[in-house]
């Protein structure tokens, strides 16, 4: 009788055990496993870039905004294009901005592997400080006479040439030396600007003299000024009578700096504006992913046909990893690209203008590659 209740006993502690077991079971929640490519909150994440001076204004408003309804930070340096690569292909920073996308060489280097997209455009203005000029008077340049300037074969600013252009001023021209100012770091609006002069020329401006840094004929002079950044460059034409230079709108904009009227394909005069931006993209031929080639953007999107089209239009690119070690990074990316897309064009500045839509559907294409990466 004992040993039946010592059995009974036993298989009733069995019982409960097993019971206790299956209840623990169902009320605990296993933890995550975590894993390398776990994300940790967006909040966390601070994303870095730096590259165009050109986009800058334009960026620096998104950040903040962006920043306010997501909490992803942003840090943004003004480098220069030339700058910027550099620090994004040694893996200083997480993107960067270029007014030129890469060239084909640098494409074809890292083809698969690294996406671009042509997310904004924006003329580079010829900016200039002649004092005897009232504010209203309308300056017109053609590329012959810009080539000119910066070779340094045109010195006064009553040069017969500019005199012949502009009829309605001529008397108020001064026969002073011209300053011209100049880019001294790796620029994209230099590469833009001197890919004007070479292709609006004919062959007053050589090819060799094309690109981010240039050698500039007119420093041989000794009248050049050299300047870093557009704000460097801004500044300079701001504090030295007589000079000219080139920077983005948006600059000559924010510090209420005369632009000149510059020729265009169509041999009309043309302030920079929305609508003749709008007008040279038009028929520049946009390629189907971010991870195709965009070489020959600037040559398509610079002297471009068109009666009212900009001359000098740029459109500058934002520069990705396909993927990224750290997934949260990725996802923050993406959630920006996002952003820019649906909220960031509706907060343009002046001096920008919005891209169409084939190109706002490269930079959702560049988000879902970027979160498919963080999915699988």
């Amino acid at each position: 009788m004992n040993k039946i209740m010592l059995i009974v006993l036993a298989v009733a502690m069995i019982v409960i055990l097993i019971s206790l077991i299956m209840l623990l079971n169902i009320f605990h929640t296993p933890s995550a496993e975590i894993s390398p490519t776990t994300s940790k909150p967006l909040s966390n994440v601070l994303l870095q870039g730096a590259g165009s001076s050109l986009v800058y204004p334009q960026l620096n408003e998104w950040i903040q905004r962006f920043y306010t309804q997501s909490g992803i930070k942003i840090s943004y340096q003004s480098v220069g294009s030339g700058a910027g690569l550099s620090m994004f292909f040694q893996n200083v920073t997480d993107f960067a901005c270029s007014d030129p996308p890469l060239s084909k060489d640098m494409w074809k280097r890292y083809e698969g592997r690294v996406m671009q997209i042509p997310w904004l455009a924006g003329p580079v203005a010829i900016i200039y400080n002649i004092p005897e000029l009232p504010k209203d008077a309308e300056l017109k340049l053609d590329a012959n006479i810009l080539a000119g300037i910066y070779n340094g074969s045109i010195v006064y600013w009553d040069d017969d040439q500019i005199k012949m252009l502009n009829p309605d001023i001529a008397n108020m021209l001064p026969h002073k030396e011209i300053i011209p100012v100049y880019r001294t770091d790796a620029s994209g609006t230099t590469e833009i600007f001197t890919t004007f002069l070479y292709k609006a020329t004919n062959g007053a401006w050589s090819r060799d003299l094309v690109g981010k840094t240039v050698n500039w004929p007119v420093a041989a002079t000794g009248r050049g000024i050299g300047g870093k950044g557009s704000e460097g460059v801004t500044q300079t034409v701001i504090q030295t009578p007589y000079s000219i230079g080139y920077v983005e709108w948006s600059y000559a904009i924010l510090n209420n700096l005369p632009t000149a009227s510059i020729k265009n394909a169509a041999g009309r005069f043309v302030k920079p504006s929305e609508k003749s931006v709008a007008e040279a993209l038009a028929n520049v031929n946009i390629p189907q992913s971010p991870l195709d080639d965009f070489s020959n953007i600037v040559f398509e999107s610079v002297y471009a046909p068109g009666d009212n089209s900009y001359p000098i239009t740029a459109v500058t690119h934002i520069v990705l990893w396909k993927k990224y070690q750290d997934s949260s990074k990725a996802l923050a990316l993406a959630k920006f690209l996002r952003w820019v897309v649906d909220e960031g064009y509706n907060n343009i500045i002046q001096g920008y203008v919005a891209p169409p839509q084939k190109i706002k559907n490269l930079l959702l294409e560049a988000a879902n590659i970027l979160e498919k990466q963080v999915a699988s």
